[in-house]
């Protein structure tokens, strides 16, 4: 178990990074861009750092999840099929994550972030209001839930953004419902993926606790907004965020 000693100031740091990724992570994802610089910063190695990543993303999640599907702007019923798949695909990839170098990885998940921003950007209505499904809801969550999952597991940045953009393209619907439906699939994959880093021994309680106290009120915050303000507050963080992760990973590439 990873245990570090936290001076006063570094839990400030901890929280209110904590609030700003959850505040972010609730309504377009990305919140690992935050988090995960500082967890390594205060002295986590990267192991450590991705399970109490896991750890404390896992709250902001299920508070941002909870409050899509108390406010009837996500189902978790008819994500049944996803949640499962999810679950699957995530404990294969922070299994693996844990037995190999996710480096190889890096170099293609910033191209299919680039064709996400371009679709969007090209197809200024994406979002605004439910269109006609391309592809079953059962085979999309089976796909996109093993693919997905898998993915986030192993290495994670821009889940959040192919999934929101998966239910907008494929599913056809809103962008408020699609980020109901991303906030469940990556407290499913979360939860998966942080199982085997306690197994591993790859969390640290201590700064995962506290990050995950501020999670939880920036989630609750940043998911109120996107149900009241819909597509037209969500679209623009949700590009900028996945911009974002493509400047961060071409530049650790």
């Amino acid at each position: 178990m990873n245990i570090i000693q936290l001076c006063p100031e570094t839990i400030a740091i901890l929280f209110f990074t904590g609030l700003l990724a959850g505040f972010v992570d609730s309504i377009a994802g990305g919140g690992g861009l935050i988090t995960l610089p500082v967890l390594l910063s205060v002295g986590l190695p990267p192991q450590a750092a991705l399970g109490t990543n896991k750890l404390q993303g896992t709250f902001g999640t299920l508070s941002a999840a909870y409050n899509f599907i108390h406010k009837g702007e996500a189902d978790l019923k008819k994500s049944s099929t996803g949640i499962l798949f999810t679950f699957i695909g995530a404990a294969m990839g922070s299994f693996t994550i844990q037995l190999l170098d996710p480096g190889f990885i890096r170099h293609l998940v910033p191209v299919l972030l680039f064709i996400v921003l371009a679709y969007t950007m090209f197809s200024p209505r994406l979002g605004y209001e439910n269109q006609e499904p391309k592809m079953a809801q059962n085979l999309f969550f089976i796909v996109f839930g093993l693919g997905l999952g898998f993915y986030d597991g192993f290495f994670g940045p821009g889940t959040g953004s192919f999934w929101t953009s998966g239910v907008c393209i494929f599913l056809g619907y809103n962008m408020i419902k699609a980020a109901g439906i991303t906030r469940i699939m990556n407290f499913t994959s979360n939860i998966a993926a942080l199982s085997f880093f306690i197994i591993g021994k790859n969390v640290s309680w201590t700064a995962g606790i506290w990050m995950a106290a501020g999670q939880v009120i920036g989630a609750r915050i940043g998911s109120d907004m996107a149900i009241k303000k819909g597509a037209g507050f969500i679209r623009p963080i949700f590009m900028t965020v996945a911009a974002l992760t493509i400047i961060r990973l071409f530049y650790k590439s």
